[in-house]
């Protein structure tokens, strides 16, 4: 029987089992290193974080962005928007120097068994083991505006569908959305030939202002300070301090993981968009029919009126929504007893990322109720590592005494460990 169990393979995935194999756990991976980065994002797009925030996390600061770079003739510099495909190449490399062994296959179950869990995949095979991470990534909980529901996926899709756009050339489409996906997959789709428009509830577009120096006066500093979230008080909070967002009201926590960092473009997308790519702002979706060579999109205005768009495709880019009854390959019944946050369908935490449900824990996205936003970015995947690891060789050790750690509290702060 295996101690951990890591389903997913993407930064947080491959952070933690790097951890977990320095500490010494009997472990396996699962998934295919950076899928989702590498088969769900546009080619062409660009980290919206600095790279030196942009590490996986390995014991001792080791593996990370610069030594990759380092090693392949690669720059990454302050201010210098990263190429998507260089850090989805750097994360695997990450995987091959840190994580024993990975393989690529699909869980499609997690099941509670004894005092363990049983995990299948789609080759047929069962593991047994004593815990178990879900580090899924964002796929599972794709957020589409209810309009887009009942339309076939030639005429609506999601952005993170999408790798090539280059079969929407001389195609109209519209982007549903105002965030950097929904930005750069407008740009991206005007460069290649298509005929993009956005489509935003946002009265107006914000974008981001450009990074300010590392190496600044200390008072200016102390202003504004960096944080791998952006500059700013609030940012550096998020970003330094996740074990004290926890520790907050579930009230408040799903306040801060729903409305800090909200929809903005980057500052060097802006130069390549506002020429190329008309705005609707102020307008939600009413409703959208299938026409004969697209769609009928019925849009309202926040002032009021309505207005009829005729297009080819609707791409949404309209973010994830963090919630556990997406998660299929855990049963029912464990989907259904888990404790979550407040009134959202996130799981309630522990310190050690560990779900009320002895012995299951979860990473990335869906712990940002929990956390805070750091949660959401790869920056967060050292702090979730680190605390993750500690939280398994916990449960393993009260397993072995025979003893039990009480679940998290409801809706309240989980008891500290």
């Amino acid at each position: 029987m295996y101690d951990l169990v890591v389903v997913g393979a993407g930064p947080y995935g491959l952070s933690i089992a790097a951890h977990a194999a320095a500490a010494g756990l009997r472990l396996r991976v699962l998934g295919r290193p950076m899928a989702s980065w590498r088969d769900h994002m546009p080619d062409g797009m660009f980290l919206t974080s600095e790279p030196w925030c942009s590490d996986l996390s390995a014991p001792a600061g080791a593996h990370t962005l610069a030594d990759y770079c380092a090693a392949h003739d690669l720059t990454a510099e302050h201010g210098v928007p990263l190429p998507l495909d260089t850090f989805t190449a750097y994360g695997s490399w990450f995987g091959e120097q840190a994580v024993p062994g990975i393989d690529e296959v699909t869980v499609t179950a997690v099941r509670p068994d004894g005092e363990g869990f049983q995990v299948e995949t789609d080759t047929g095979e069962r593991i047994a083991t004593r815990t178990v991470v879900l580090a899924v990534g964002l796929r599972p909980f794709v957020n589409r505006p209810w309009p887009l529901l009942d339309l076939p996926a030639e005429l609506a899709s999601h952005s993170s569908d999408h790798r090539d756009l280059r079969r929407f050339a001389d195609r109209d489409v519209t982007v549903v959305g105002s965030g950097q996906s929904a930005l750069e997959t407008a740009t991206l789709l005007a460069e290649q030939g298509a005929r993009p428009r956005i489509v935003a509830r946002a009265d107006r577009l914000r974008w981001l202002a450009p990074p300010q120096p590392l190496d600044r006066g200390r008072l200016r500093a102390l202003r504004d300070p960096h944080s791998a979230l952006g500059t700013g008080w609030p940012n550096r909070v998020w970003s330094q301090l996740p074990w004290a967002v926890r520790r907050l009201p579930a009230a408040t926590r799903l306040r801060i993981a729903e409305r800090a960092l909200g929809p903005a473009g980057a500052w060097w997308l802006r130069e390549r968009f506002e020429p190329l790519v008309p705005v609707l702002p102020g307008h939600r979706i009413r409703a959208a029919t299938a026409r004969d060579d697209g769609v009928r999109l019925h849009l309202t205005h926040t002032e009021g009126g309505t207005e009829t768009l005729e297009t080819h495709h609707v791409v949404a880019a309209t973010g994830f929504t963090p919630d556990l009854g997406r998660l299929r390959m855990l049963p029912p019944q464990v989907r259904t007893a888990l404790w979550t946050v407040g009134g959202s369908r996130a799981p309630e935490l522990s310190s050690g990322f560990e779900s009320s449900w002895p012995g299951l824990f979860f990473a990335g996205p869906l712990t940002a109720p929990s956390f805070g936003p750091s949660m959401r970015f790869v920056s967060g995947a050292g702090f979730t590592a680190t605390r993750l690891v500690r939280g398994v060789q916990r449960r393993l050790g009260e397993r072995r005494r025979g003893t039990t750690i009480p679940r998290p509290a409801r809706d309240s702060e989980p008891a500290a460990r």
